[in-house]
């Protein structure tokens, strides 16, 4: 059965979620309730690297996140996403437009 784990750490300007297995409409109602929640108040880095398999569900929670980043004038980040991830999100041709990050140290600075 497909599964997605998400581990929660606060950092000092944002919220990271570090997420592990697979992202689809079976997996992600909870990681869509997350980062709708933090992105509001807060940036959110989900850490992609160990996803393994991700559909247009885990797609689609991305780009929403971003726009409601955007709206809410705070951003989500993509940390180090697996090669499953980035071409999924690649597909999308947004993937210029994503904050794409290698570090947590890197939320500072944008």
């Amino acid at each position: 059965m497909d599964q997605l784990t998400i581990r929660e750490k606060v950092g000092v300007n944002y919220m990271l979620l570090e997420l592990s297995g697979t992202m689809n409409s079976n997996t992600c109602v909870e990681l869509q309730q997350k980062v709708f929640q933090y992105i509001i108040d807060s940036n959110v880095v989900l850490d992609m690297e160990q996803v393994q398999v991700i559909d247009s569900t885990g797609v689609g929670i991305v780009i929403a996140g971003h726009n409601d980043g955007d709206a809410n004038d705070t951003k989500l980040f993509i940390m180090n996403p697996s090669e499953p991830a980035r071409i999924a999100l690649g597909k999308t041709g947004f993937m210029d437009v994503f904050h794409v990050i290698h570090s947590v140290t890197e939320v500072a600075d944008a």
